[in-house]
């Protein structure tokens, strides 16, 4: 065979392959034998025809596919054995022709990186704070969470939690027809259609009403979209939150050792700076991460990013499946394609499998390894942290494929930790 090579971009090479007339010879040779058993040549019995009658009998061309379909996986791998290529991944192939029968095999080979001077980042942390604002709004939440629900004697305004009858239907045929339902007169809900809410405003205690509400063109319900419903309300009450005052007694209420409103408002206020601490945290570290990256020339095959894409989607399918809904219901219900799924995911991947990448090449330059002890203790810590289901966490653990991922991932936390003290001017010199 003869072949040449060219490397081309995002890591691929391209060989092209043209196979000697004998090899093509040996394999229809071959082929024939494969196919004689398998085919009833009229006149012949099963196994007997002479190859010049069964390709007759088939046809040149698929006498000459079923050569190539093992001649051309055999020659690829001598050609990459012979040039020393090394690729990651199955190649696309082409056959451009067959006499003589010439292919086009294009390799995705190992990603390139190279790093830049990463050891001059300099990234100031953002300073951490919390305000009085942010704690007194947790405050009133969790004031209007323990509210009480009291009825009144007044026309019901947006927020009241209202009882009705409702009844409604579509021409002759009923849609919907409920006694005594409780209904939250919220703005904007979708229930049991857009603008359902905004009817009732205003509305008093024992008042009954009709109206009628189309249902959107592009309401998900097909069926029903564009359609007028005809509803019939009746009113039962009308009440409305009455808010707890904010003193001693209502932080007592809450438990978790409260004593006092100046003790809830200390614990609202460490808990807000610890999100506020990891959440800060980790910006600084996408920052970090993103000035590494800046600095680096990456190229990879485009494979790279397609295998992401179905990770992330086989992700999506796994929530979905915990939701009782299959990936094609969610897909139809947002009115997206498969493909165009892929493509909203691709910028994503792409950045993902950069930032793998980049932070595999820092760790390689900073020697940086995960031994088998962190591993273990890692494993342990978080079968701590599931209680009961420790021991099954444990054993899930137990398979060599189970064990790198997670070496992997705490690969990554230790050279991301590493890049961050080079950022902040912490990092001592190795």
């Amino acid at each position: 065979m003869k072949v040449s090579t060219e490397r081309i971009e995002n890591s691929q090479v391209v060989l092209e392959v043209e196979a000697e007339p004998e090899e093509v010879e040996r394999s229809l040779e071959e082929a024939y034998r494969r196919l004689v058993k398998r085919a009833d040549v009229p006149g012949f019995r099963r196994g007997k025809a002479p190859r010049a009658m069964l390709e007759r009998y088939i046809g040149r061309e698929a006498l000459l596919q079923e050569a190539l379909d093992h001649l051309v996986p055999q020659l690829l791998r001598q050609a990459i054995e012979e040039q020393g290529i090394d690729a990651i991944a199955h190649p696309e192939i082409e056959i451009t022709q067959s006499d003589p029968v010439t292919f086009k095999a294009t390799l995705p080979v190992r990603p390139t990186v190279e790093l830049g001077n990463y050891q001059e980042i300099s990234i100031a942390p953002e300073p951490v704070e919390v305000t009085e604002e942010e704690m007194n709004r947790v405050i009133e939440q969790l004031q209007y969470q323990h509210a009480l629900w009291e009825p009144v004697e007044r026309p019901i305004k947006f927020g009241d939690l209202v009882t009705i009858d409702v009844e409604g239907s579509i021409g002759e045929e009923s849609h919907l027809d409920r006694e005594g339902i409780p209904f939250h007169v919220l703005q904007g809900l979708p229930w049991p259609v857009p603008g359902f809410a905004e009817k009732l405003e205003g509305l008093e205690k024992g008042q009954e009403k009709e109206f009628t509400i189309s249902f959107p063109a592009d309401y998900e319900t097909s069926e029903l979209a564009g359609k007028e419903c005809l509803f019939k309300v009746l009113i039962s009450e009308i009440k409305e939150k009455k808010l707890p005052e904010l003193n001693d007694e209502f932080a007592k209420s809450l438990g978790e050792g409260f004593e006092s409103m100046d003790s809830l408002r200390e614990r609202v206020t460490s808990n807000l700076r610890l999100m506020a601490e990891e959440e800060a945290r980790r910006r600084y570290e996408g920052k970090v991460i993103d000035a590494v990256v800046e600095l680096t020339q990456v190229e990879f095959p485009p494979i790279l990013v397609e295998n992401d894409i179905d990770q992330l989607i086989a992700g999506q399918e796994r929530l979905l499946r915990d939701n009782r809904m299959s990936l094609e219901d969610y897909l139809r219900s947002r009115k997206k394609t498969a493909e165009k799924l892929r493509e909203e995911l691709r910028p994503l991947a792409t950045r993902q499998v950069t930032q793998s990448l980049v932070l595999t090449k820092v760790a390689e330059a900073e020697r940086i390894e995960v031994s088998e002890e962190e591993i273990d203790g890692e494993i342990e810590a978080m079968a701590q942290g599931v209680g009961e289901k420790g021991e099954e966490l444990r054993k899930m653990f137990n398979s060599p494929a189970a064990r790198q991922s997670l070496e992997e991932m705490l690969l990554t936390r230790k050279t991301v930790k590493r890049l961050v003290e080079i950022a902040s001017g912490k990092a001592e010199s190795t």
